[in-house]
C-alpha cells in the first residue's frame, strides 16, 4: 500500500475515534455464559445473544466432541465436491421439521444465508419490499440481485401496502416483502400477521429474518411467524444464538426454492462446509429447545422483571416484550462512559451508536438470558444506579 493511503486510513480511524464512535474488543477468558471473565475480572454479562444460556451447555459440548471422534475436524470443501456429511443432511431436515417447512439449507452464517437468499431466486421482473430497519445482511443481499427494490418506514403497514400497490401496477411478475422478524438494535417484533395478510391480499411472498427469535419466540420456540400464528414462506435463521451461540446459518421454506438455492447460492456454493462439531452440536441444541418451556419461562420472566425494574430507576426504554431492552441514552460518547462505569460495577455491556444505530439514538442494549439468577438481576440494578447517577444519566 502506498503511504498516502495509509495515512488516509490513520486519518479515518482518528476521525472515528475523535467523534465516539471507535468500536473496542474486549476478550473474553473462558466461555460465554451468564458471566464472563474479561481482563481477569469475573463480569454479570447482559449483552450476548444467548437467550437460553445454551453457548457452555454441556451436553452441546459433549455432542461437538463426540462427533469430531467420529467425523473429524472440518472438511476442506464445499458441499458439492466432498464436503457433505450425514450429519448435514440430518441437521437441514431437523430444522425444516422444526420450523414446519419442507427443507432447509445451511451456510456458514445467517450473513450467507441473507446474502444468498434473493439472487438466484428473483430476476429483475420481480420486486423487493423491504423494511428500513432489516439488517445488514438483508439490505446487502437484496443489493446483490436485479430485483427491483422498494423501501417501506418501519412497521408502517399502510406504507408497505402502498409499495405493494405500487410494485403491482409496476408489472412485477413476482413479489417479496422481507423483514426481520424482531429488529434487533430496538427489541420490537414484525407484525408478520399483518404482514402475512397483506402479503396474501396483493400474492406476495413473505421472507423473515429471525435471527433474533428462533428457540424462545412462539409456541416451542419456533419464531415470529409462530408467535402471530402465522407461516412465512422463507425463514432464515442462526445458530449462532439461542441454538447454541456458535456459528451457522440457514434457509427453511419451500422445497424447490431450497433445491435451487442448493444450485445457484453463491455463499453456499464457494464456502466450505461446516464443521462436524456445529452440526451435531447444533442438532442436540434443536432437542433441548423444542422441549425447553422452562427455559423460555425462565427467560421471559427474567425479562419483565429487568424492564420492569430500570423502568422504576428512571430509565428511558423502548416499550416491547422481547428479550432485547435498550436502555436509551442519546449520546454516542454517553454511551461508552455508561458502559466503562459498568464495568468498574462488574456488569459487562456495550455501547451501540452511529453507525449501528441512528445518529443522536445512542444506547446500552441489554440482553436477558435464562441462565440469569434473580440475584445476578438485583446486583445488575444496583450497578445501574450506580453508573446511571456518575454519569449524569440518573439524577
Amino acid at each position: 500500500m502506498t503511504n498516502a493511503f495509509l495515512t488516509h486510513l490513520n486519518d479515518t480511524l482518528d476521525q472515528i475515534e475523535s467523534d465516539g464512535l471507535l468500536k473496542r474488543e474486549r476478550p473474553l477468558a473462558g466461555p460465554q455464559g451468564a458471566h464472563v471473565t474479561v481482563e481477569g475480572h469475573r463480569l454479570l454479562n447482559l449483552c450476548a445473544n444467548n437467550y437460553l444460556g445454551l453457548a457452555d451447555d454441556p451436553r452441546l459440548q459433549e455432542a461437538a466432541t463426540r462427533a469430531m471422534n467420529s467425523h473429524g475436524f472440518g472438511l476442506a470443501s464445499v458441499r458439492f465436491i466432498c464436503g457433505t456429511q450425514d450429519l448435514h443432511r440430518a441437521l437441514e431436515q431437523r430444522l425444516a421439521d422444526y420450523l414446519g417447512h419442507d427443507d432447509s439449507i445451511l451456510f456458514a452464517a445467517c450473513f450467507d444465508a441473507n446474502g444468498g437468499l434473493f439472487e438466484p431466486l428473483l430476476g429483475p421482473e420481480d420486486a423487493i419490499i423491504s423494511d428500513s430497519l432489516n439488517h445488514a445482511s438483508i439490505i446487502d443481499g437484496i443489493r446483490l440481485c436485479k430485483a427491483r427494490r422498494y423501501r417501506y418506514p418501519n412497521g408502517d403497514m399502510d406504507a408497505l401496502e402502498t409499495c405493494l400497490k405500487e410494485a403491482r401496477a409496476e408489472g412485477a411478475r413476482f413479489v417479496m416483502i422481507a423483514t426481520d422478524g424482531v429488529f434487533s438494535m430496538d427489541g420490537t417484533l414484525a407484525r408478520i400477521d399483518l404482514i402475512r395478510a397483506l402479503a396474501d391480499r396483493h400474492d406476495a411472498m413473505v421472507m423473515v429474518d429471525d435471527c433474533h427469535a428462533t428457540g424462545f419466540m412462539g409456541p416451542k420456540g419456533r419464531g415470529t411467524p409462530a408467535h402471530f400464528g402465522v407461516k412465512a414462506d422463507l425463514v432464515t435463521g442462526t445458530l449462532g444464538k439461542a441454538l447454541g451461540g456458535a456459528l451457522g446459518g440457514y434457509i427453511a421454506g419451500p422445497q424447490a426454492a431450497i433445491d435451487l438455492l442448493r444450485q445457484r447460492a453463491r455463499p453456499y456454493l464457494f464456502s466450505n462446509a461446516l464443521p462436524p462439531a456445529i452440526t451435531a452440536a447444533g442438532l442436540a441444541a434443536l432437542d433441548i429447545v423444542e422441549a425447553g418451556d422452562d427455559l423460555r419461562d425462565a427467560l421471559f420472566t427474567n425479562t419483565r422483571y429487568w424492564r420492569d425494574s430500570l423502568e422504576r430507576l428512571g430509565f428511558e426504554l423502548l416499550p416491547g416484550e422481547h428479550p432485547i431492552v435498550p436502555v436509551m441514552l442519546g449520546d454516542a460518547r454517553l454511551s461508552q462512559e455508561m458502559a466503562r462505569a459498568l464495568h468498574e460495577e462488574g456488569v459487562y455491556v456495550a455501547g451501540f451508536f452511529f453507525p449501528v444505530v441512528p445518529k443522536g439514538q445512542a444506547r446500552i442494549r441489554t440482553q436477558m438470558n435464562a441462565a440469569l439468577k434473580r440475584a445476578d438481576l438485583d446486583r445488575a440494578l444496583e450497578a445501574f444506579e450506580t453508573a446511571g447517577r456518575r454519569v449524569g444519566v440518573l439524577s
